[in-house]
């Protein structure tokens, strides 16, 4: 029951449990996260949580996203300092307590595609954003191929650097592999090619 007494419905019940469920999150990790103790911290029963969501990862990942903040991408005026920067940004938030949440989720959803989608950052398109800003600087200062436009292309880097953490369980990566990802593998395929013979 909500203040005064009132039972909360709706709107103000789900803001209840979602903010029981980040507190929870925050406390103990993903490990910790029950369907008891979020209904008791929001002062509901299980059955209100399970009618919005249908499992403990559910949860998890509605409370992470509550969490989850979005930072505006790097403007070094370089590609190489803003790939380098984005992907250090990243690497540091991965590394971090919510990070350790994050990679949490991720290994509790396994081949679970519907979970693993919510936990993109919302939408495919939500990750690709501040690489595709950053490689459309790049390609009106000439520094990349207009032809790296591509949301598959423009996320390499980020996805070479969450296969460290997710595949090789990885707590942090050192800053030699960003720099190798960067140097190796991303610049070389979104500059542009010399034209053949």
């Amino acid at each position: 029951m909500g203040a005064g007494g009132t039972r909360r419905r709706g709107a103000a019940l789900e803001e209840a449990i979602l903010h029981a469920a980040v507190a929870e999150l925050t406390a103990s990790g993903y490990a910790g996260l029950t369907m008891d103790k979020v209904a008791a911290r929001a002062g509901t029963n299980k059955n209100a949580i399970y009618r919005r969501w249908p499992n403990r990862l559910a949860l998890g990942i509605a409370a992470y996203r509550q969490l989850a903040i979005t930072v505006p991408p790097p403007d070094t005026g370089d590609l190489r300092g803003d790939v380098l920067e984005l992907l250090r940004q990243a690497n540091r938030h991965w590394s971090s307590p919510l990070g350790a949440i994050l990679r949490e989720l991720l290994s509790a959803a396994g081949g679970a595609s519907q979970a693993l989608a919510q936990l993109r950052e919302q939408s495919g398109d939500a990750v690709a954003a501040p690489w595709l800003t950053i490689l459309g600087r790049a390609v009106a200062r000439g520094e990349a191929s207009p032809e790296a436009l591509h949301p598959r292309v423009a996320t390499v880097a980020i996805v070479l650097l969450r296969n460290e953490f997710v595949m090789r369980g990885a707590p942090t990566t050192s800053d030699d592999v960003l720099v190798e990802i960067v140097d190796e593998v991303y610049l070389p395929l979104v500059r542009r090619r010399a034209p053949t013979a």
